[in-house]
């Protein structure tokens, strides 16, 4: 009996605190108590970097787009070659990373080995600016 009014009590306890979590009652009805993310929630809490993640293919790395750190999953890139491709952008397609001057053939034989794990996007503004391309801060 004991455990039955703990759980009731912990359930009125969550209930009631999303009056103060700016929740409204029609996104409070949409929460599954063992999903909390739902689609109207996260839609509504997605800036622009993000919203732009989303866009992209899973899997591949946008030239346009993605930082360097990003470039780590693929063996040789880190950090020089990676630099050389974030430094020439953006791209038109995929192809135009080949033409970067002053690369090695060992580095043309990587690229031209991973192409296609490379996708190319409009560059996005929220993606771009500043350093955090090269230098994202994570240290």
């Amino acid at each position: 009996m004991k455990k039955l009014i703990g759980i009731i009590a912990g359930l009125l306890l969550i209930v009631s605190s999303w009056g103060l979590t700016g929740i409204n009652q029609a996104q409070a009805s949409e929460l599954n108590l063992l999903n909390w993310r739902t689609p109207s929630l996260v839609a509504e809490r997605v800036n622009a970097a993000d919203a732009k993640r989303l866009e992209l293919e899973r899997g591949k790395l946008d030239l346009n787009n993605s930082n360097i750190r990003e470039f780590r999953e693929l063996r040789g890139f880190y950090p020089n070659l990676a630099s050389k491709i974030l430094e020439h952008a953006p791209y038109n397609n995929v192809e135009d990373v080949l033409d970067i001057p002053g690369l090695s053939d060992r580095q043309k034989e990587r690229l031209q080995a991973n192409l296609d794990k490379f996708i190319v996007t409009q560059p996005a503004p929220s993606m771009n600016q500043g350093s955090e391309r090269v230098n994202p801060g994570l240290y």
